[in-house]
């Protein structure tokens, strides 16, 4: 399969162990613009020490900026019963070599969109940082190529109808829904059809040789976890790198057309993405395109390819 030109992105992430693979995955097959961070799975300071370290491992010099320390609304909530208490538990991890090259990640975004043209923005944790350039710059949403995000579905994780990246910040996601940019969203439904199986996850220890031993260990961490809390599990649901596939390898994927709104004030649905799988006419006009299905043992293969490319 011929591969589509390279597109250009700003990956806005949380790092967790499923960010550090898209990181790996857009350096390899993007043209990363620049990283910026904001908290999630872990806090800031901890998400950014992460990116920059994942940085350093595959020999991407893309600049990072660190971002929003907390939700627009609500008070921020860590997910280290997932991912650890460093946000990246499994491995023994080297010090970054440099720290962010700066705290201003949402003015590199701005900055970032108005000096190039046709600029994804891959959000795969909360989208306070997207929601913020957004109002800060409202002339963005018609120069931004698209945002291909993480988030959402028609299954919750956090609560049984939200998705924790959405329903750590809602009041971001709406804003970034009603935007008027165009979306591709990587929900739970998609997402969990993506799992690092024991035999998936030995493809990538035999994929290098210091770094595959690394990058072995903290899937073997974050699987663990995801075995233990759910049913029906073989490995840790991979979701962030479909983010970055889905623009990198489009053909991995079966798509639809749907509109896509956030509650933000249900007893039992704040941060629910509310999709609208109607069949009716006059149903509201779509504004994302929903990943509804993908080639896991291809999307693996291109892991594994992008991990090979590390120095």
């Amino acid at each position: 399969m011929a591969m589509t030109p390279m597109p250009s992105i700003v990956l806005d992430c949380d790092p967790g162990h499923d960010d550090a693979f898209a990181l790996i995955v857009a350096a390899k097959f993007t043209n990363l613009l620049g990283v910026t961070t904001v908290a999630g799975n872990a806090p800031l300071e901890l998400t950014t020490r992460n990116a920059r370290i994942i940085l350093d491992l595959c020999g991407s010099s893309a600049p990072l900026h660190s971002g929003a320390n907390g939700p627009l609304v609500q008070p921020p909530v860590f997910a280290d019963y997932v991912h650890g208490k460093s946000g990246m538990d499994g491995a023994v991890l080297p010090e970054p070599s440099r720290p962010a090259d700066s705290t201003q990640a949402i003015d590199f975004i701005i900055d970032t969109v108005r000096a190039h043209d046709d600029v994804w923005l891959v959000p795969t944790g909360p989208l306070t940082n997207i929601s913020l350039a957004l109002t800060r710059a409202p002339d963005l949403a018609r120069r931004i190529k698209g945002i291909s995000l993480m988030g959402g579905g028609r299954v919750g994780n956090r609560t049984p109808t939200a998705e924790f990246n959405i329903w750590l910040d809602p009041e971001a996601a709406a804003t970034v829904f009603m935007s008027g940019v165009p979306i591709t969203m990587a929900g739970l439904h998609l997402t969990h059809e993506f799992q690092a199986s024991p035999e998936r996850i030995v493809m990538v220890e035999h994929s290098h040789a210091t770094l595959g031993p690394l990058l072995a260990g903290l899937l073997r961490f974050f699987s663990g976890t995801y075995v233990n809390r759910h049913f029906g599990f073989v490995g840790a649901a991979m979701h962030d790198v479909c983010s970055v596939l889905a623009l990198t390898h489009p053909w991995l994927f079966t798509t639809s057309q749907k509109w896509v709104g956030v509650d933000l004030h249900g007893n039992h649905t704040r941060g629910m993405t509310v999709i609208d799988d109607r069949q009716l006419v006059d149903r509201p006009i779509a504004n994302t395109t929903m990943l509804e299905t993908i080639d896991a043992d291809a999307g693996f293969a291109a892991i594994v390819e992008a991990v090979r490319a590390c120095p």
